[in-house]
């Protein structure tokens, strides 16, 4: 079973930058994408972005507004997601999952969970 690291939150005003790291071990990205969700307390667990793992296209939740940006480097079994334009409502503990699926119309993670890493946006 494939396990998760990620790693990369921390604390950033409004308007800064983060890029969160996602390490895979006991396994590699097999699924048909790979992407990053969020939960912010009292919140539902949400779709942040995807990416394909054949032809590499990406989609994004609607609030990310062409701020954020997934990539992976599948030589390394890692996924990244650069965060710009940082708001005070994208505080949230940030995961990621290796098998993302029924993307762009429902994106839906079947793959384990890491432990997340927490992004959190001040004023």
């Amino acid at each position: 079973q494939v396990q998760l690291v990620e790693s990369g939150g921390g604390l950033v005003q409004v308007g800064g930058s983060l890029r969160l790291s996602c390490a895979a071990s006991g396994g590699t990205f097999s699924g048909i994408a790979m992407g990053w969700f969020r939960q912010a307390p009292g919140k539902e667990r949400e779709f942040v972005a995807a990416i394909r793992r054949s032809g590499g296209n990406t989609f994004y939740g609607d609030f990310v507004k062409g701020r954020f940006t997934i990539s992976r480097d599948n030589t390394k079994d890692m996924a990244y997601l650069q965060m710009n334009s940082l708001r005070l409502e994208d505080t949230a503990t940030y995961y990621c999952n290796v098998d993302v699926r029924e993307v762009p119309s429902s994106p839906r993670a079947f793959g384990s969970w890491g432990q997340g890493t927490q992004v959190t946006v001040s004023s």
